[in-house]
């Protein structure tokens, strides 16, 4: 078992990740009956693209003796109604003004973002956006 969730009521949740203990709580977004004062559940799963792609990024930057410290990524996820969904999630990656690749390491990183797990399980009716800044 990955993680166990509690429903706390108010439409909260307690999320335990088993293997580490670690805790994130979630809340329904304002905008659906909640507070929004903690992450959504699809707030969850645009902000799981964004470190997986840059875990994935810095995996095979490792291997490539490339130091990703600083990278930023920034998601922003539009929602859709009829069904209420994600319709759109925007990932802008930025990479730190010393960070010298060339354009063969540029590129290898960011087919590697692209190929993430995330990525790859999201349903093909979600737009994706994605944006290197180098």
């Amino acid at each position: 078992m990955t993680s166990q969730i509690i429903y706390k009521g108010g439409l909260r949740t307690s999320a335990i990740h088993l293997q580490s203990s670690t805790e994130i709580e979630t809340d329904a977004p304002s905008d659906n009956q909640g507070k929004g004062e903690r992450f959504s559940p699809t707030d969850l799963m645009a902000t799981a693209l964004g470190t997986c792609m840059i875990t994935t990024m810095a995996i095979k930057a490792n291997t490539m003796n490339i130091v990703l410290d600083g990278t930023r990524v920034e998601v922003t996820k539009i929602m859709v109604s009829d069904p209420r969904r994600i319709g759109k999630l925007i990932a802008h990656i930025f990479f730190p003004a010393n960070l010298n690749l060339d354009d063969k390491q540029k590129e290898i990183l960011e087919r590697t973002a692209r190929i993430c797990p995330v990525e790859r399980s999201l349903h093909p009716d979600i737009e994706l956006d994605m944006a290197f800044n180098w």
